[in-house]
């Protein structure tokens, strides 16, 4: 008699990497922990610029299907959405899950949302904060408190950008470009859908 066939159901894993020797990790779906391994054992620590750039070169397409099989489908397509910043886009809405939606609609503000502790001038990142002004205020707070004009003709402009994975260092020219009136006519006269024309709106400002 031949033995009874074995199933072998699968199970959640964890994205990890390691940044100059140093192991990290986050957790599966829905903790979605951001940990560093220390001495004294794993510690939570949002993960440096550096670090996130270490994770976009080591993690494969397949060490992200395996962890995004996991994850709920409309979050899965939403991060299937970014290459290069896909961790960071983990990270938004693994932090505050309630914004998924309005950054749905304009995924190329998921960036300035994931570096806003640089945007605004602090030290670490205030995912609480966020998620209070976004939960208070809807997605217009989340644009006034990244300094940005709080219109919908800054969404408008942000949906005509067909390459969500921004460099973090067009960010701050971005931002700026959205306050200066013949720029908004430029954007909005001349969408951004390659990386050729965002590196032509925002280099000047970038050097």
């Amino acid at each position: 008699m031949k033995p009874a066939s074995r199933f072998t159901i699968a199970a959640p894993v964890e994205l990890a990497w390691s940044h100059y020797g140093v192991p990290h990790r986050v957790t599966t779906w829905p903790e979605v922990r951001f940990e560093r391994l220390s001495d004294s054992g794993w510690v939570e620590e949002s993960p440096s610029a550096e670090a996130c750039a270490s994770a976009a070169a080591s993690l494969d397409s397949a060490s992200w299907w395996r962890y995004l099989d996991f994850v709920p489908s409309a979050v899965r397509e939403f991060l299937e959405q970014f290459r290069f910043g896909r961790l960071e886009a983990l990270q938004v809405i693994g932090h505050c899950p309630g914004i998924l939606g309005d950054l749905n609609e304009t995924p190329a503000l998921t960036p300035f949302v994931a570096c806003h502790a640089g945007l605004r001038g602090a030290t670490m990142p205030c995912w609480e904060e966020l998620c209070a002004i976004h939960e208070r205020n809807g997605i217009f707070g989340v644009l006034e408190w990244l300094g940005m004009p709080a219109s919908r003709q800054t969404l408008a402009i942000l949906r005509q950008i067909g390459v969500p994975d921004l460099p973090k260092r067009f960010l701050e020219p971005i931002r700026a470009l959205l306050w200066e009136p013949a720029s908004i006519i430029d954007l909005k006269s001349h969408p951004i859908t390659t990386d050729r024309q965002l590196a032509r709106f925002c280099q000047p400002r970038a050097a």
